[in-house]
């Protein structure tokens, strides 16, 4: 195949070979660091970033592998289509998913003289179209024959503008081989020129990329598949808070019932965020009853998401309900039980619920596999003694005991949901809760021990939302 210059022009020369064996020192060099770390990245199939990651090491060995296969040929010069080597070299094991094999099957060369109207290819091109190499090499007339037809425009007008405009040949185009398969070849090449300027013949280097374009795609796929979790999780993100926000009472600052009765009860509460992207199904809440008895609740329904978050809406609108109809905290959580034991998607959760009566300040409460409310007084701070309940869909039929106790003016009661402390160790919270006791005593108002509660658990270490309610008795 002649130069790829014009006849009124030399060709440049070769690099040295000291130069190429540089070369694929530095590729294979950096094709060991590639494997190393790709081996050490895992492929469990659990996360889509890390699947991306993976694919993108995978394309990068790729390409490695055929620069290293192209400085090769490039040290050796190509081989002739009549010569067949006596042994086949060795080749390094590919990339997961692609497909073994010597550069000579997926490079070869081409040139059409149009002064003799002869065609020669080499033998790596015959391999690579699948042809046999006794045929005699196709025109360019006769090379769109091979072409698939959405195709075929392309490579008419690669070949017009390179013999028309003497424009340099760099496209791609799918072939189909005799056994039915498909191949996609980028081909490169220009025209010779003759000493009048004319177009004597036209030369290019045709290379099987398919393997190239298919690992471009698994990024590709990959990469648009992340993406669109990525998209997914943050709408579903938003969904979640924004039910969270319409369904926790909007209080900011003490939180206020709503009838013009004497205040027996100053209440706060606060709703602490998880760290990151996660939406939980942590509640808290309080409710003048119709007896004039206040309702303190607090849960949290296990899991994050739209679906634990409607999970919890329904739970505390059902907390609310039976609770306005009178049913006492023992037996309103043994039907929140039945509830999310009849529910189609099976969930677990905890809650504690609590009827004050100001008329004798006696608090009634009842717990499900929940952290017991803590009792201050004296500048003092001890958890309640819970009686039995289990977790809220734990147990069909299940069972749950009553607790009373009698405050006194200036007690506080805090009820919270174990997301403060890090691990989710309710123990860890409650130690930290109470140390918090000679600070609860000189606050003045529940707020200030929630803001309180939010300067020592507000931090990022935690792994979960939570929420707090202090109940503190003024009367």
């Amino acid at each position: 195949m002649p130069s790829p210059v014009s006849a009124d022009r030399s060709a440049a020369q070769p690099p040295g070979r000291g130069s190429v064996e540089a070369l694929i020192t530095q590729t294979r060099r950096l094709k060991g660091d590639m494997v190393a770390v790709r081996r050490d990245t895992r492929n469990d199939g659990s996360d889509p970033e890390e699947r991306w990651q993976r694919a993108l090491y995978d394309l990068a060995l790729h390409q490695l592998d055929d620069l290293d296969a192209h400085l090769a040929q490039l040290r050796d010069g190509p081989v002739p289509a009549e010569a067949e080597p006596a042994e086949a070299p060795a080749v390094r094991p590919a990339p997961d998913g692609a497909t073994p094999g010597s550069l000579l099957s997926r490079v070869g060369s081409a040139e059409w003289n149009f002064l003799t109207d002869e065609a020669g290819w080499s033998g790596e091109l015959y391999e690579i179209l699948g042809r046999d190499p006794a045929a005699p090499a196709l025109t360019l007339d006769e090379l769109p024959s091979v072409v698939l037809d959405e195709d075929r425009p392309k490579l008419t007008a690669l070949v017009t503008d390179c013999l028309v405009d003497a424009r340099p040949i760099d496209g791609e185009f799918r072939v189909v081989r005799p056994d039915g398969s498909t191949r996609t070849v980028h081909m490169m090449g220009e025209p010779v020129l003759g000493p009048d300027g004319g177009t004597t013949s036209m030369w290019a280097v045709l290379r099987d990329v398919s393997e190239l374009r298919r690992h471009r795609r698994t990024v590709r796929d990959r990469h648009d598949s992340l993406q669109h979790q990525r998209r997914s999780a943050q709408t579903e993100h938003r969904l979640a808070a924004e039910l969270q926000e319409a369904v926790l009472p909007p209080w900011r600052g003490s939180l206020r019932l709503p009838h013009q009765g004497p205040r027996t009860l100053d209440l706060a509460a606060h709703h602490l965020p998880a760290p990151g992207t996660l939406v939980g199904g942590d509640w808290y809440d309080a409710l003048e009853l119709a007896d004039g008895a206040t309702l303190l609740s607090v849960g949290d329904l296990t899991g994050h998401g739209v679906a634990v978050t409607s999970g919890m809406a329904m739970l505390l609108g059902a907390v609310r309900g039976m609770a306005m109809a009178g049913t006492r905290p023992g037996e309103l959580l043994a039907m929140l039980n039945q509830l999310l034991d009849a529910t189609v998607q099976p969930a677990l959760g905890s809650a504690v619920c609590c009827h004050y009566r100001p008329e004798d300040r006696t608090l009634v409460w009842a717990q499900a596999g929940h952290p017991a409310p803590l009792l201050y007084r004296d500048g003092t701070g001890r958890p309640l003694n819970a009686p039995d309940g289990v977790l809220l869909g734990a147990t069909t039929g299940a069972a749950y005991g009553q607790a009373e106790v009698t405050l006194e003016p200036g007690d506080l009661v805090l009820l919270h949901t174990d997301g403060l402390a890090p691990g989710h160790s309710s123990t860890s919270a409650m130690d930290r809760l109470l140390d918090l006791a000679p600070r609860f005593g000189t606050a003045r108002t529940a707020q200030d021990c929630v803001r309180t509660v939010v300067e020592e658990f507000g931090g990022a270490e935690r792994e979960d939302d939570a929420c707090v309610l202090v109940a503190r008795v003024t009367g």
